[in-house]
């Protein structure tokens, strides 16, 4: 049977996959696993009921399934607390900052307006783990909590909900932003509200696109995703820097003066030695997935910084920060975690981040940027193959040993499975980009060969 939860909560198409019954089901089950703890008893032995905060982003079909979802937790005996449309990392946030049991998240990310998913935060904001989502998806078969009378949870408005986390974000920022000409891409979604507002309380000039959602253009030609039209603005209003979010403000991608791209290995390049600069970086380590760029390595490794290298995904990242108590973290997609600041990926506080090393530095973006070389990548999927042969086949194995043999020290190789689709990705890395094509696309073939999917 398919696991409901993927990498980032229940995603799927508004009103089909993800419908109103999935929702208020999936947050009945989240109130009998997610308020089992000190926390909720020591609010029950006070007379007290457990207490979720609830958020979204503005995508339309966010309204009925955050009313789902609030149905299911105050008919469970929860409490919630309304924040309305705000970024996912304001909700994480929230959680930790109202002493909240735990918090859910209407939002499909960077995804198209038709979809939507749920995600859920426990006490102190962070991300469940697997075994969590488990019970909670096993939990959905089993007896709910049907309270009766003044047990029954009640639905609020978290009223200051936006300003506690604009206070948080203003905090967070050791220098201010004066002198900075920035351009905003809120893609239509949850950082329209607040990105705006704290670039220019902190100093920055800000020219704002992408910031009048309507339900149903989020992430649409806009966001960090889709950065030409970033770029654009940047030139057209020859703006010192842009810096781009996704649909939920989890994630943050920039451009500089030029129009350049600047991923999300080259942001934490920047910031990870600013932060070893003044003693900040714990342990002198950067943490990053398999899919960062080998020139973050190299940056890295030239700055007297260790790189700790996870699986695919911002969950798995915070999970090695929080083991082993690593203080940055994120992906080349601009999921960057200030452990801090941040339970979760923050877009707005990178963004704020970075342009606060501008001014502190007087550097502009390209400057800092040039402390990493990207190396050319390329990334295949190959689809209609059985992505669970690919550990075992001896063809492939070889292909790849003569492939890292043909490289050497200056690239590198990686196939791995999708999580969620019959494919495998197939990713090099070479000193240059038709050398990175070439091995490629080889690899691809062999893998599209050997790993053949039977017909049903």
């Amino acid at each position: 049977m398919t696991r409901l939860f993927g990498t980032d909560g229940v995603r799927g198409l508004a009103n089909r996959e993800l419908t109103a019954a999935l929702a208020l089901g999936l947050a009945q089950a989240s109130a009998v696993v997610l308020t089992k703890g000190h926390h909720a008893d020591a609010r029950r032995a006070e007379g007290r009921r457990p207490v979720a905060v609830l958020a979204r982003d503005p995508r339309i079909s966010g309204e009925f399934l955050a009313a789902a979802v609030a149905a299911g937790l105050a008919s469970s005996g929860v409490d919630v607390l309304d924040a309305g449309v705000i970024p996912t990392p304001a909700l994480a946030f929230l959680v930790e900052n109202s002493g909240s049991d735990f918090g859910v998240m209407i939002s499909a990310s960077h995804n198209p307006a038709p979809d939507n998913g749920i995600k859920f935060f426990a006490f102190g904001g962070t991300k469940l783990p697997d075994e969590v989502e488990d019970r909670i998806e096993a939990t959905m078969d089993a007896p709910r909590l049907m309270p009766v009378g003044g047990d029954v949870g009640r639905i609020r408005r978290f009223a200051d909900a936006e300003d506690r986390y604009v206070v948080h974000l203003m905090g967070a920022v050791r220098n201010r932003l004066d002198g900075i000409h920035v351009v905003l891409d809120c893609a239509h979604g949850a950082a329209a509200g607040v990105s705006p507002e704290v670039f220019h309380d902190l100093g920055a000039r800000v020219t704002v696109i992408g910031a009048d959602p309507d339900g149903i253009n989020i992430n649409d030609g806009v966001g960090s995703t889709h950065l030409d039209q970033l770029a654009a603005a940047v030139l057209e209003h020859g703006a010192d820097v842009g810096i781009a979010h996704d649909g939920d403000a989890d994630r943050c991608l920039a451009v500089d003066a030029s129009g350049a791209a600047i991923d999300g290995d080259q942001i934490m390049a920047i910031l990870a030695i600013a932060l070893k600069e003044r003693g900040d970086l714990a342990q002198d380590t950067l943490v990053a997935t398999v899919m960062s760029n080998l020139g973050l390595k190299r940056a890295m490794r030239d700055n007297g910084i260790a790189v700790v290298e996870t699986g695919v995904g911002d969950r798995y990242v915070l999970e090695a920060m929080n083991e082993h108590g690593y203080s940055l973290g994120g992906e080349q997609s601009g999921h960057i975690v200030f452990q801090q600041h941040a339970t979760t990926g923050d877009g707005i506080l990178t963004g704020l981040s970075l342009v606060a090393e501008m001014a502190r530095t007087g550097k502009s973006l390209a400057e800092l940027a040039s402390v990493m070389t990207v190396f050319p990548q390329i990334l295949i999927n190959v689809r209609d193959v059985d992505r669970s042969a690919l550990d075992g086949d001896e063809v492939v194995a070889a292909a790849v040993a003569e492939a890292e043999a043909e490289l050497g020290d200056s690239g590198r190789v990686l196939l791995r499975p999708s999580g969620t689709e019959q494919l495998v990705r197939v990713m090099v890395e070479a000193a240059s980009q038709d050398d990175a094509d070439r091995i490629a696309h080889r690899l691809a073939d062999v893998v599209r060969v050997q790993l053949a999917a039977t017909p049903a």
